[in-house]
């Protein structure tokens, strides 16, 4: 506006504070007020670089799906020497069911869970190829000499475009110094699926309880809990915005972006652009070391002020694209170009 007197398109600025809860009001907000937040092209900045000097776009993300399961078994702690091996042990039993989820070539054993992936592309595989990646440096990162994934695929592409099963927590039976013998009474544990484009919460935690019913073993009761999820999204390489994109990170960044994928998760993505009909660009400014939620996290300066340049370069390169003619009185079916919203 002090630059040039006038935006060169309409803007809707929204924000919330519950993306780490699952944007629960949001996704009320959106599917009782589309109306109002009508557009073609929504901009979230929730993602990062490549690498340092490597501007990135993200066109795809990983959805998300996950639970709490609760064993029971007897009705007290029992003694393993007079009860082991005549009574069902709820952390055994919780130890095969969640074996029982996933096998030795890293395949979630859920049924019909692959049904509706979509497969990596030649085209992307390729690309992911030619980035300046080094398994042996990641592990390093995270201090792990080497790891195991699904097998047939990089690390790069189990992280950004592969479903995967993850355990997050686990509880039974005693737990203070030295042995105590006990039968625990119960078991618990929580758990995580990440979900890729065309994979359903609701299809997942269906299919889920077919499998721990048929892997719980009798003398055990399960309560499987799901808590919240969402979809996987992508966005086309040849979406016009993405282009206008990478034009404006080149003319910030003088470097031109890579094109990623995120392996994390931000459910209300997918919801913006089912509910808005809308291509999302995920334009990030951080780095792999930032240290995202835990301690010393950081954010570098540098970046902060390429990305304010490239951003502001944005709002010029989305007004260029050609869009239908914005009609006096507008119609159920008609366009509507950027300007005009």
């Amino acid at each position: 506006m002090q630059t040039e007197g006038r935006l060169p398109l309409n803007m809707k600025i929204l924000i919330e504070g519950e993306e780490e809860v699952g944007s629960e009001v949001l996704e009320k907000y959106l599917t009782t007020h589309a109306d109002r937040l009508a557009c073609d092209c929504v901009v979230i900045s929730d993602s990062a670089q490549f690498a340092p000097g490597k501007p990135a776009i993200t066109y795809g993300l990983r959805g998300i799906v996950c639970y709490e399961l609760l064993l029971n078994g007897p009705d007290r702690d029992l003694h393993s020497g007079s009860f082991g091996g005549s009574i069902t042990n709820p952390a055994n039993a919780l130890a095969t069911i969640l074996a029982g989820l996933i096998d030795d070539q890293g395949r979630v054993q859920v049924p019909g869970f692959y049904d509706d992936v979509v497969a990596l592309t030649d085209r992307e595989r390729e690309a992911f190829a030619t980035l300046d990646f080094d398994e042996a440096d990641f592990f390093r990162q995270v201090g792990v000499e080497s790891a195991q994934g699904e097998v047939g695929y990089t690390a790069l592409e189990r992280r950004w475009a592969r479903p995967t099963f993850d355990i997050n927590g686990l509880w039974s039976g005693y737990q203070g110094d030295g042995p105590k013998t006990v039968l625990p009474a119960s078991a618990g544990a929580k758990f995580s699926f990440r979900l890729v484009p065309n994979q359903t919460p609701e299809q997942v935690t269906a299919a889920l309880r077919e499998k721990v019913a048929q892997l719980c073993p009798p003398g055990i009761r399960f309560e499987l809990i799901a808590f919240h999820g969402g979809p996987g999204v992508m966005v086309p390489l040849e979406s016009p915005y993405i282009k206008a994109a990478a034009r404006a990170i080149e003319h910030a960044f003088g470097t031109p972006p890579v094109f990623t994928r995120e392996g994390g998760s931000i459910p209300i993505v997918a919801t913006f652009a089912e509910t808005l009909k809308a291509d999302a660009l995920l334009l990030g400014w951080g780095q792999d070391d930032d240290n995202t939620h835990s301690p010393n996290e950081k954010f570098c300066l540098a970046d902060f002020h390429r990305g304010i340049k490239a951003s502001a370069r944005l709002w010029q390169e989305l007004s260029q694209i050609a869009t239908r003619q914005v009609p006096s009185k507008p119609t159920g079916g008609d366009r509507w170009d950027l300007a005009g919203r």
